[in-house]
C-alpha cells in the first residue's frame, strides 16, 4: 500500500529537497517575469509549495485590523523562502560599499506579502500555470514554465487582443457602411 507517500524524492534528501524547493519558490516570486523554466516533476512539486505562501499572503491580506495575526501569517510564509544572513555588518562591504540589506529570500516575502497578497486576494487558490516545454536535448528530461497567473505580461496581452478585436469590428462596421452607401448608389443609379 502506498499510504502517506503523497510527494516525488526527486532523487534528492530531504533537506536538499526543502532547499530547493525554496530556492525555487524564491526564484518565482522574486523573477521579473514572474515565470522560471525548470523540469516538470520540479514544477509539479513547487506548484503546491508556492500556492501554500501565496495563500498565507491572501489571508494576511484580508484581515482587516488583527495585526497580530498578519504578524504570524507572514512569519509562518517565511518558512517557505532561506532566511538568509543575519549577522551580516551593513557597513563591510568591499571596497567601501555597503551590502544590499535584503537577501533574496526577505525580497520574496516582502512582494508576496506587499504585492501578490494584494493581486490573488479575491482568488481561492490556482495561483500557477505550468506549461510543458518538449524534452531537454542533453538529458531528455522534461521541461516546463511554472508562472504566476494575472501577470502584467499577460494582462497587457489580453488588453491588446481587446484592442484588436475593437478595431477590426470598426473596421468591418467602417466596411459595412462603405458597401451599403456604395449598395445605396447603385440603386440610385440603377434606378435612374
Amino acid at each position: 500500500m502506498r499510504h502517506l507517500k503523497a510527494h516525488r524524492k526527486l532523487g534528492r534528501t530531504s533537506e536538499h529537497r526543502t532547499s530547493m524547493l525554496r530556492n525555487l519558490a524564491t526564484s518565482l516570486i522574486n523573477s521579473r517575469e514572474e515565470r522560471i523554466v525548470t523540469t516538470l516533476p520540479k514544477a509539479k512539486e513547487l506548484r503546491p509549495f508556492v500556492e501554500r505562501a501565496i495563500t498565507l499572503s491572501r489571508r494576511a491580506r484580508n484581515l482587516s485590523d488583527d495585526d497580530a495575526q498578519a504578524l504570524h501569517l507572514r512569519r509562518q510564509a517565511a518558512g517557505f523562502f532561506h532566511a538568509g544572513n543575519n549577522a551580516v555588518v551593513s557597513l563591510t562591504g568591499r571596497r567601501g560599499q555597503l551590502r544590499p540589506e535584503r537577501t533574496a529570500g526577505v525580497a520574496a516575502l516582502r512582494r508576496l506579502f506587499n504585492e501578490l497578497g494584494e493581486r490573488y486576494k479575491d482568488r481561492p487558490g490556482g495561483y500557477t500555470r505550468i506549461f510543458k516545454l518538449g524534452h531537454r536535448a542533453g538529458d531528455a528530461a522534461e521541461l516546463a514554465i511554472i508562472e504566476l497567473v494575472d501577470n502584467p505580461r499577460e494582462l497587457e496581452a489580453a488588453e491588446a487582443a481587446k484592442k484588436r478585436a475593437k478595431s477590426s469590428k470598426k473596421k468591418g462596421s467602417k466596411k459595412a457602411a462603405k458597401t451599403e452607401s456604395t449598395d445605396e448608389t447603385e440603386n440610385a443609379d440603377q434606378s435612374e
